[in-house]
């Protein structure tokens, strides 16, 4: 397949896979699944990071400092989003409600108080800032397979893993703003468009401008190390019997194994 067609499988495909398990998860409350899978997204966001795209971008550079300056920039760059309601859109005081491991709560009451529904306007922050997200998403995607095919499947599989818990719990909001589960569905469906519309425009854009191709490898780099250890780990810390701690470990080196198996299952171009 050309790179284009690589870009919009893929794009399209990880947008209504993390929807769909996203639904099943939420509409059934299935949280003990919910909570594994974001052990596994940390290994699987860590180990494309330090495994792949961060590799490729010090092979595309001819100095190291520049990699290492972009992704610091780009750490700063999510915390500042995060901070203006872009990239979690926490928009209370109290976000536990985001926390997808606690927000089966969330779900369980949204029957019997019904007077603290917001009319859909958390709901509707929640659809901005995912869409934003799922648009960077599809320029991360794009950069990485116009490197080469091997870096495009592990990155979006990283995605992919991460946009589960992350779009469960954008369901759980919906519901608790008074959406209904079919108007929840479809607008998290819309909103995971975004994730193709930024990779198709980000293949048009670096086609003629692949010098921007290393530095997004290093912004992608530091969006997955962001998500895994400023979003995703601090959940796991809820639970620090050692039973859940050891679960937690083999599952986040699960992840990180299975990074590394599709980069040698899947050859460099």
């Amino acid at each position: 397949m050309s790179t284009l067609t690589w870009i919009i499988v893929a794009s399209l495909l990880g947008g209504i896979l993390s929807l769909l398990c996203a639904a099943v998860l939420a509409f059934n409350m299935r949280m003990s699944w919910l909570s594994i899978l974001v052990s596994y997204a940390i290994g699987a966001l860590l180990g494309a990071a330090f495994l792949n795209t961060l590799p490729e971008a010090f092979e595309l550079s001819e100095n190291p400092m520049q990699v290492t300056v972009t992704v610091l920039i780009g750490i700063l760059i999510f915390f500042i989003l995060e901070k203006l309601v872009l990239w979690r859109h926490c928009h209370i005081e109290d976000c536990e409600a985001h926390d997808p491991l606690h927000g089966s709560a969330v779900v369980a009451t949204t029957t019997t108080i019904q007077h603290e529904h917001d009319h859909g306007r958390s709901g509707m922050m929640v659809i901005v800032g995912d869409t934003f997200h799922n648009f960077v998403d599809g320029i991360l995607i794009a950069a990485a397979f116009m490197v080469d095919v091997q870096l495009g499947i592990v990155t979006s599989i990283a995605i992919i893993a991460h946009e589960i818990p992350q779009e469960a719990g954008d369901f759980i909001i919906l519901l608790n703003s008074g959406y209904t589960r079919r108007m929840a569905f479809l607008m998290n469906l819309l909103s995971s468009l975004a994730t193709l519309v930024g990779g198709v425009l980000a293949y048009f854009m670096l086609y003629k401008m692949n010098f921007l191709i290393q530095p997004l490898l290093g912004l992608a780099s530091a969006s997955m190390i962001y998500v895994a250890m400023s979003d995703l780990i601090p959940s796991l810390h809820k639970r620090p019997e050692i039973n859940a701690t050891i679960q937690q470990v083999a599952l986040i080196l699960l992840g990180i194994s299975t990074i590394w198996l599709i980069g040698n299952i899947f050859p460099h171009d």
